[in-house]
C-alpha cells in the first residue's frame, strides 16, 4: 500500500504543475492578444511548449501512474500536436522504471495464493517489459499446465503495487484541472472536459482489471480466426487473476524494427499496408479495436518453416496488450464508413456532414468554413505521402497550419463515446505505417477499403450514399466551365463583396468591445491580484503589475484609434 502523505504530497504535485503552466499560458496567449502583442506571444510558442512538454516528461518519469498515460497518449497525436512536444514525450512509451521483484513477487504470490516456483517451472526475474500499471516477465509452465495448454513458454504480467490508489489520486487531481479549464468560456464551449476525464477514468480502470484484458484478448482472436495474417496470444486462466495475467510469449520481430524485418526477408511497406488493413476491419467490420497499437504493442511473426504450407503466409502481425480497447457503437460505424467513403473520393461537404452526422459536430455550426479549409487540405496535401510532405516549404506548411487551425479552433465539436480512442488508435497507426514507409498515405490506404464499404451487399446504406457522391461529382462535370469556376471560387470563399460602411461601423463596435474588456480584465487582475498578495505574494505582485496593461489599453485605446483615423 502507498503511504498516504505521498499520495497526498502527488496529489498537491499534480496541482502546483498544471497551475503553474496554466497562469503562463493564459498570459501568452490570452491576455497578450488583446493588446495587438501577438508577436512577441507567438514568437517562442513552440519553445514554450517543448520546455511545458519536457517538465511533463520528468514529472511522468518520477510520478508513474496515470501521468505516464496521459504522456504516452499526447506523444502519439502526431496529427495534432507539433513535433517539439512529441519528440519530448516519446521517450514515455519505453522509459517507465521497472519495479523491484520482490514486490512484484510479493504481489503475484498473494494473487495467484502459490509461491511461484510451485505456480511455474521457472521465472524470470528480470522484466523484458515495464509498462505504467504493470511489468511483464518471462516464465515457463509446469509440464503438467504446459501439456493442458499445449504450450510452456510464457509471459506473465504483473500489477505495480498499490497502482489502483495511485489511479484514483492521479483522477482527483485531473478532474479538479478539469473544472478549471471549463470556466475558460473557449475550452468550455468546444468540449466537455469533466466529460472527455470521466471516459478516460473508466479507460484506465478497466486496463486494471486483468481478467478483462483476457478476455478482450479471446474476443479479438476470435474475430480474426479465419485470417492468418493476424493473431493473439492464447490466455492461462489457471494462472491469471485481476492483478495477474499468464498468456503465451508471443514477442518475435517488433514491427518498427526495420532492420531485423529487411534481414528476414519481410518488406516493412507490406506490413504498413497489412497494419492499415487491421486496423480498418476492427474499426468497421468488428466493430472492436486495439485503442493503443503502439510498436511496443505489435510484432510481426515469421511463419515457422516446419509448420507451413502453401496457405501459411511468410508472416503475420501479432497484437499484444489488450488492457486498452474500444468498441464504435452501430451509429457511430455508419458515420465513420461515409467519412471514409468522403475522404477516399477527397470531398469535402461530404466529410464535413458525415462529421456533423455523428454528433461530432453541433448542428448549429456553420459548416462553410471547415469545407473550405478541409477542401484546400485535400488540394494541397491530399495526394502526399509521408517523405514527400517532408519536402514541403515550412512556411507553407505553417502558413497552412495556422489557417487550418484557426478554422477548426472556431468550430463547436464535441465528442461521441469512444471517439477519443478512435482518434487515438488511428493516430497511432498512421505514425506507425509512416515509420515503414516513407510514401505512406492515410488517405490513400483507405481508398480499397472505402470500395470494399461501397460495394459490400450489407452496406446499403453506404452505397446509397456512394451512388450520391458520384452523381453529384457527374452532375459538376456536366456544368459549364464559368458556372464552375464561379463555385469554385463561392466554395473557397474567394468571391468577396465590399461593404466599406457597415466595415467602418463593425470597426467601431469591435473597438468598443475591446475596450469593454480590458476593462473587466483590469478589475479581474486586480482584484485577483490584491486577494493571492495574502497566500503568494510573488503571484499577486505579477497580477498587480500586469492589470496595468488592460487599464492602460481602456483609457487610451480611443484615443490612439481617433488618431489614426485623422
Amino acid at each position: 500500500m502507498t503511504d498516504t502523505r505521498q499520495l497526498r504530497a502527488r496529489y498537491r504535485r499534480i496541482l502546483r504543475f498544471a497551475a503553474r503552466y496554466m497562469v503562463l499560458e493564459w498570459w501568452f496567449e490570452l491576455v497578450l492578444p488583446r493588446f495587438g502583442l501577438e508577436r512577441i506571444a507567438a514568437r517562442r510558442r513552440l519553445a514554450r511548449a517543448a520546455h511545458i512538454a519536457r517538465n511533463f516528461h520528468t514529472l511522468a518519469v518520477d510520478l508513474g501512474g496515470l501521468m505516464i498515460k496521459v504522456g504516452q497518449f499526447m506523444s502519439s497525436r502526431l496529427d495534432v500536436l507539433p513535433a517539439e512536444i512529441t519528440r519530448e514525450l516519446e521517450g514515455l512509451q519505453d522509459e517507465v522504471p521497472a519495479v523491484d521483484f520482490a514486490l512484484i513477487r510479493e504481489s503475484a504470490e498473494r494473487e495467484l495464493g502459490l509461491e511461484l516456483e510451485r505456480a511455474y517451472e521457472t521465472f524470470d526475474t528480470i522484466p523484458i517489459a515495464a509498462a505504467s500499471f504493470g511489468q511483464v516477465h518471462r516464465a515457463r509452465l509446469r509440464p503438467s499446465d504446459a501439456r493442458d495448454v499445449g504450450f510452456a513458454d510464457v509471459v506473465v504480467k504483473v500489477q505495480r503495487p498499490g497502482i489502483a490508489e495511485i489511479i484514483d489520486v492521479d483522477l482527483s487531481a485531473l478532474r479538479r484541472v478539469a473544472r478549471w479549464l471549463s470556466r475558460v468560456r473557449f475550452i468550455s464551449r468546444r468540449v466537455d472536459l469533466p466529460v472527455l476525464l470521466e471516459e478516460f477514468a473508466i479507460i484506465s480502470l478497466r486496463e486494471i482489471d486483468y481478467l478483462n484484458e483476457g478476455s478482450n484478448a479471446e474476443r479479438f482472436a476470435a474475430n480474426f480466426v479465419d485470417d492468418p495474417r493476424i493473431t493473439a496470444p492464447e490466455v492461462v486462466w489457471e494462472r491469471s487473476t485481476r492483478r495477474v495475467l499468464t498468456l503465451a510469449d508471443a514477442t518475435a520481430i517488433k514491427i518498427n524494427d526495420l532492420g531485423r524485418l529487411e534481414a528476414a526477408g519481410i518488406n516493412p511497406s507490406d506490413v504498413a499496408d497489412e497494419l492499415s488493413r487491421a486496423m480498418f476491419e476492427q474499426l468497421f467490420i468488428h466493430r472492436f479495436f486495439h485503442a493503443d497499437p503502439h510498436p511496443g504493442n505489435i510484432f510481426v511473426t515469421p511463419a515457422d518453416p516446419e509448420r507451413a504450407d502453401t496457405s501459411t503466409p511468410d508472416w503475420a502481425l501479432t497484437f499484444i496488450d489488450f488492457g486498452m480497447m474500444g468498441e464504435v457503437p452501430e451509429n457511430l460505424s455508419r458515420g465513420l464508413q461515409r467519412l471514409i467513403i468522403a475522404a477516399a473520393a477527397r470531398d469535402a461537404p461530404g466529410l464535413v456532414a458525415s462529421v456533423r452526422d455523428m454528433g461530432i459536430l453541433l448542428r448549429t455550426a456553420e459548416t462553410a468554413p471547415l469545407e473550405r479549409a478541409m477542401g484546400e487540405l485535400f488540394d494541397r496535401f491530399g495526394g502526399m505521402g509521408f517523405s514527400e510532405l517532408q519536402q514541403v516549404d515550412p512556411q507553407e506548411f505553417r502558413a497552412f497550419g495556422n489557417e487550418f487551425s484557426e478554422v477548426v479552433r472556431t468550430m463547436p465539436f464535441q465528442l461521441p463515446e469512444n471517439f477519443l480512442l478512435i482518434i487515438r488508435a488511428v493516430s497511432v497507426t498512421s505514425g506507425v505505417a509512416s515509420n515503414l514507409n516513407a510514401g505512406y498515405n492515410v488517405w490513400t490506404a483507405i481508398e480499397p477499403f472505402a470500395q470494399r464499404l461501397a460495394i459490400d451487399e450489407g452496406g446499403g446504406t453506404v452505397k446509397e450514399f456512394a451512388k450520391q457522391a458520384l452523381s453529384s461529382a457527374g452532375l459538376l462535370l456536366r456544368l459549364p466551365q464559368q458556372l464552375e469556376s464561379v463555385a469554385t471560387l463561392m466554395q473557397r470563399g474567394q468571391l468577396a463583396v465590399e461593404t466599406p460602411g457597415a466595415d467602418k461601423r463593425l470597426r467601431v463596435i469591435e473597438q468598443l468591445t475591446r475596450r469593454v474588456l480590458s476593462a473587466v480584465l483590469f478589475a479581474g487582475l486586480l482584484i485577483g491580484g490584491i486577494l493571492l498578495r495574502q497566500t503568494d505574494s510573488t503571484l499577486g505582485l505579477v497580477l498587480l503589475v500586469a492589470s496595468v496593461l488592460p487599464l492602460a489599453h481602456a483609457l487610451f485605446a480611443g484615443i490612439v484609434s481617433r488618431s489614426r483615423s485623422f
